[in-house]
C-alpha cells in the first residue's frame, strides 16, 4: 500500500462542506471523508508553520525535538518519518513545502555533505525530494526572504511571466489600471490575480504529484507528502475563483466584546497586533474570506484531479490517502488574524484518512470525536507500512485501531506548544525568549492555556461556551478544573522524551546482561547469584605468583 499524504497550508478545519460550512462546498474532501473517517477533534501540538510541520515529521512534540518556530533548525539526527518508513521497507518523498531549515552548523560538525544522499536527507526533513517549493518568495530591500531556488518561479519564467520575482508579480498580485496589485495589501484580495489558472500555484503542485505517481506505478511502496501552498495567504486567486465567493458568503465573526475585557496578557497583545487589527476591521474580512474560500475551492477541484487519476488507474485500491493541514486562520474570529494560539480555528485541524484496505469497511463515511494529535500520523503511516512504532521515539500513536471500528484505550487530553519569542508580542511583554511559551491542554472539554513568564492562566468550557468567549481564570469558580489540567500538564511534562537511543524492549533486555559477562560486584560470599555465574572465577589456582 501507498500512502499519499496531503497537506494544505493554514486551512481551517470548519472551512469544508462536510464540516459543515453553509457556503463552501467542497465535493472533493466530502468524497474522501466518504470513503474514510474524518476526524473531528484533531489538533495540531504548535500553531504555526515551522513548529507545526516539524511535529508532523517527527512524530514528536515541539519541545522533544526543539524546533519550535519558523527558521528553527530541526536539529541533526532528529528521526522523521521518512527514517521510520524506509526501516520498513517504504520510500518517503516531498512534493511542495516543508519550511524545514536545516542544521547546517550540526551537518557541518558531523562532517555530512548536502550533496550525499544522507545529507540530502538531513537537509530535506527525511524526505527523498520529488520537487520542494516552500511558496513565500518574497523579495525586499534586503534580498530573498527565502535564498533557496525557487522550481515554481523557474516554471512562471519557461512560460513567458518576465520577471525577476513572478510569484510575487503574477501569482500574488492582481492588476490596478496599469498597477500591479500586490496581493500583499487586503484591499487587492477581491481582484483575480494575473495568471493562467493552470499556471498557478495549487493546479501547478497537482501536476507535479500525478507525474510524481505515474513514474512510481510497479516501484517499491512509496509515501508521498503533497504539501500545497494554499490557502495561505497572500488572499488573492486567479479568476474564475475570485468571484465565485462575495460579503453574502462571509460569516459574522466568531468574537465578543467580553474578550477584550481584562484579557490574559499574551491573548490582549496578541488582539492589539498589526494583523489582528487589520481583521478588526469589517472591510478586511468581506475581501480577505471570499478570497481564502477561493483558494480552498480551487485546492477541492485540484483533489479531484488527484482522486480522478487515482480512480482511472487503479491506484485508488492500494494507496491510503490523509487530508490534513499545519493550523488554521483566526480570520478576525477572537479579534484575531492568523494562528498562534490555541481557540479552534487556530489549532483544530482537518484530518480525514481513507485506508483502501477491507478491515477498514466498517467505518467508510464516519466521523471519530477522539483527541487526536498530528503527532499520530507518523505512527500511523509505520503501522501502515507494516512496521513497528518505535514509541520511544515517535510520541503520537497509530490511527488505524479507528479507521478499523476498535475503540482502543486513548489519550486523555491533547497538547499544544507555542513559542512567540520572537515575536513583537514578546517584546512588547518584556517576556525572556526563554519564558515566552505557551502550552494548551484540552481535555474534550475545558480547555487550559499556560503562560510562562509569570502571567495567568486562560480556561474555557466547551460544553457550555463552545465559542470560546469567556475565560473562566478570570474568576475563582473554576480551580478545581485548572487545577486538573495542571496535573494532565505536569504528567505530560514528566514524560519520558529525550531517550531515543534505548527502547523499553531495548532497557528489559539490558537487565542482568552485565552479570552474565562477568560483572559481579559487592557479594559478601557468592551464594548471591547462581553458581553458573562463578564458574569462570572458581576452580583450581593456574599459577601460584605468590611466595609463601
Amino acid at each position: 500500500m501507498n500512502i499519499l499524504f496531503i497537506m494544505y497550508d493554514q486551512l481551517r478545519f470548519d472551512y469544508l462542506s462536510c464540516a459543515g460550512h453553509p457556503h463552501l462546498h467542497t465535493p472533493n474532501f466530502d468524497r474522501v471523508a466518504q470513503m474514510g473517517v474524518r476526524f473531528t477533534n484533531a489538533f495540531v501540538q504548535s500553531p504555526v508553520c515551522g513548529g507545526s510541520r516539524m511535529c508532523f515529521y517527527t512524530g514528536r512534540y515541539a519541545s522533544s525535538h526543539g524546533a519550535h518556530w519558523n527558521g528553527f533548525p530541526l536539529r541533526v539526527g532528529e528521526m522523521t518519518m521518512g527514517d521510520h518508513l524506509r526501516n520498513a521497507g517504504m520510500d518517503a518523498w516531498l512534493i511542495g513545502k516543508t519550511h524545514m531549515k536545516a542544521d547546517s552548523e550540526g551537518m557541518a560538525r558531523l562532517g555530512l555533505s548536502p550533496d550525499s544522499v544522507i545529507g540530502a536527507r538531513q537537509a530535506e526533513c527525511g524526505f527523498d525530494t520529488w520537487i520542494r517549493d516552500d511558496g513565500l518568495w518574497g523579495l525586499g530591500p534586503d534580498g530573498w526572504y527565502d535564498e533557496k531556488r525557487s522550481p515554481y518561479n523557474e516554471y512562471l519564467k519557461s512560460k513567458g511571466y518576465e520577471s525577476e520575482n513572478p510569484w510575487a508579480d503574477f501569482a500574488n498580485a492582481g492588476i490596478d489600471g496599469d498597477k500591479v496589485a500586490s496581493g500583499w495589501i487586503f484591499r487587492n484580495a477581491d481582484k483575480p490575480a494575473n495568471i493562467k489558472e493552470t499556471d498557478s500555484e495549487t493546479p501547478w503542485l497537482t501536476r507535479k504529484t500525478i507525474e510524481f505517481m505515474d513514474a512510481m506505478q510497479g516501484k517499491d511502496p512509496w509515501c508521498a507528502h503533497v504539501s500545497y501552498i494554499k490557502p495561505h495567504w497572500p488572499y488573492i486567486v486567479p479568476a474564475p475563483y475570485h468571484d465565485m465567493f462575495g460579503p453574502n458568503h462571509v460569516p459574522a465573526p466568531t468574537r465578543d466584546e467580553v474578550e477584550l475585557e481584562n484579557p490574559q496578557p499574551v491573548f490582549g497583545a496578541y488582539q492589539q497586533n498589526k494583523i489582528a487589527q487589520a481583521f478588526h476591521k469589517d472591510e478586511v474580512r468581506q475581501k480577505v474570506i471570499p478570497a481564502y474560500m477561493g483558494l480552498i475551492k480551487q485546492c477541492d477541484d485540484q483533489l479531484g484531479h488527484i482522486l480522478d487519476y487515482l480512480e482511472e488507474t487503479g491506484q485508488i485500491k492500494d494507496t491510503m490517502i490523509v487530508l490534513t493541514s499545519d493550523h488554521g486562520d483566526y480570520l478576525g474570529d477572537h479579534w484575531m488574524g492568523e494562528k498562534d494560539l490555541f481557540h479552534d480555528p487556530s489549532v483544530k485541524i482537518p484530518m480525514i484518512i481513507y485506508d483502501p484496505r477491507s478491515d477498514c469497511d466498517a467505518t467508510r463515511g464516519t466521523t471519530c470525536d477522539a483527541l487526536v494529535e498530528s503527532i499520530d500520523l507518523t505512527a500511523t503511516f509505520i503501522e501502515a507500512a507494516g512496521g513497528t512504532v518505535p514509541d520511544h521515539i515517535v510520541e503520537g500513536r497509530s490511527l488505524l485501531p479507528w479507521l478499523q471500528g476498535d475503540t482502543p484505550a486513548w489519550r486523555k487530553y491533547a497538547i499544544s506548544e507555542y513559542d512567540y519569542s520572537v515575536t513583537p508580542q514578546a517584546v512588547k511583554l518584556g517576556v525572556e525568549p526563554r519564558d515566552a511559551r505557551l502550552f494548551m491542554v484540552y481535555d474534550g472539554r475545558y480547555k487550559m492555556m499556560h503562560a510562562e513568564g509569570g502571567f495567568r492562566p486562560m480556561l474555557f468550557d466547551l460544553k457550555n461556551d463552545p465559542e470560546e468567549f469567556h475565560d473562566l481564570a478570570k474568576g475563582i469558580d473554576h480551580q478545581d478544573q485548572i487545577d486538573q489540567l495542571y496535573k494532565y500538564l505536569g504528567e505530560w511534562g514528566l514524560r519520558m522524551s529525550q531517550r531515543v537511543t534505548k527502547s523499553e524492549d531495548d532497557i528489559r533486555a539490558m537487565r542482568g546482561r552485565s552479570m552474565r559477562r562477568g560483572i559481579l560486584p559487592f557479594l559478601a560470599d557468592g551464594t548471591e547469584v547462581d553458581e553458573e555465574l562463578l564458574e569462570k572465577y572458581n576452580g583450581p589456582v593456574k599459577q601460584r605468583f605468590i611466595e609463601t
